[in-house]
């Protein structure tokens, strides 16, 4: 070979387009701190978690959400807040993992400690609100904040023009700052968030299960289906979600009927009461309408949905991470679905 060769195909070499790396998948954990955040991340192996979500946190009524080195409105297991000594330590312990670390805003119900969100997030109010949320995240070394605001006040407070307008001064700040906003959401009309907060988010957790609860429902159904999961997947990349950004959202959970009606819990209790062989289905019991069952996502199930996660969006969610098996089993065989 002549230089001149060398030279030209060194050339061609250099300009051509670098093939990317195949991105990761995301595997999001919620940590509820009311159960307590210190022995359920102790317990967990955080290594099978991207990013965990320390639940919840809520603004006080002035909208401070830590004074005098203590959350304001962050529950622990005992009914105290959170300190801030705590709240630096489950930073500190996921980032030795590689894992990153968000605080999650709102929940399902919301505390009693709590200010209203629907005044706090008015237009005079919202600057005080957001300023206080980005130093918690300046002062604790967090990787973002992931909304997690439901059900009835998420509708009340978008109808009132101050969801997207929150969500976009968060954005705004967080970026600035290199970190990360998240948030979850339901899939039927009053549940979700608004498409014009959607290219705020970095990442969009959907809440596919709780079909079926103690109180709603149709009896003899299950509570997280994997066609509830297929279906709720569509409907976020239809309603303009990017698959880079979609998160299919497992339960780690199930739920009873019947003479099974105080059968809500873990998979690590459920197992204990009932024994291994119920990962082989997603049921105990006969499920129908009046019938007596407890209704879960068995390991098939969540194999299955990982696989789709992949598929159709880029990892999965976790509600919660003290819910999974003592040998942590049911994150390690959904990670290892999203993986194939």
């Amino acid at each position: 070979m002549n230089t001149n060769h060398a030279i030209l195909i060194a050339t061609l070499l250099a300009t051509q387009p670098a093939i990317a790396e195949p991105k990761a998948p995301v595997v999001i954990g919620y940590v509820p701190a009311f159960k307590g955040m210190g022995p359920i991340m102790a317990n967990s192996d955080l290594t099978q978690y991207t990013h965990l979500n320390l639940s919840f946190v809520n603004p006080d009524p002035t909208g401070a959400v830590a004074i005098n080195g203590a959350m304001t409105c962050m529950p622990d297991s005992g009914g105290a807040q959170v300190t801030g000594e705590a709240l630096r330590t489950a930073v500190t312990l996921a980032h030795a993992k590689g894992t990153k670390v968000l605080v999650s805003l709102g929940g399902g119900i919301i505390p009693q400690c709590s200010g209203d969100w629907r005044i706090m997030l008015e237009p005079q109010n919202l600057e005080v609100v957001v300023a206080d949320l980005i130093k918690l995240v300046d002062d604790y070394g967090l990787d973002g904040l992931d909304v997690d605001i439901e059900g009835t006040l998420l509708t009340e407070i978008d109808k009132a023009g101050n969801y997207t307008p929150f969500i976009k001064a968060l954005s705004e700040a967080l970026k600035a700052r290199g970190k990360l906003l998240t948030c979850a959401t339901a899939s039927y009309e009053g549940g979700m968030i608004p498409a014009s907060s959607i290219p705020y988010f970095d990442l969009v957790n959907v809440m596919a299960y709780d079909a079926i609860g103690p109180s709603w429902g149709t009896a003899g159904d299950e509570h997280s289906p994997l066609s509830q999961a297929e279906r709720d997947m569509d409907l976020w990349r239809a309603r303009g979600v990017p698959k880079d950004k979609l998160v299919l959202g497992v339960p780690f959970y199930g739920y009873g009927f019947g003479e099974y009606k105080d059968g809500y819990g873990g998979m690590r209790d459920l197992i204990a009461r009932y024994g291994d062989d119920i990962l082989k289905a997603d049921v105990i019991g006969k499920r129908c309408g009046g019938c007596s069952y407890i209704t879960y996502n068995g390991l098939e199930t969540l194999q299955k949905k990982a696989k789709l996660a992949a598929d159709k969006g880029t990892g999965i969610m976790v509600w919660e991470i003290s819910q999974d098996t003592e040998d942590h089993r049911l994150i390690k065989t959904a990670k290892a679905a999203l993986k194939e």
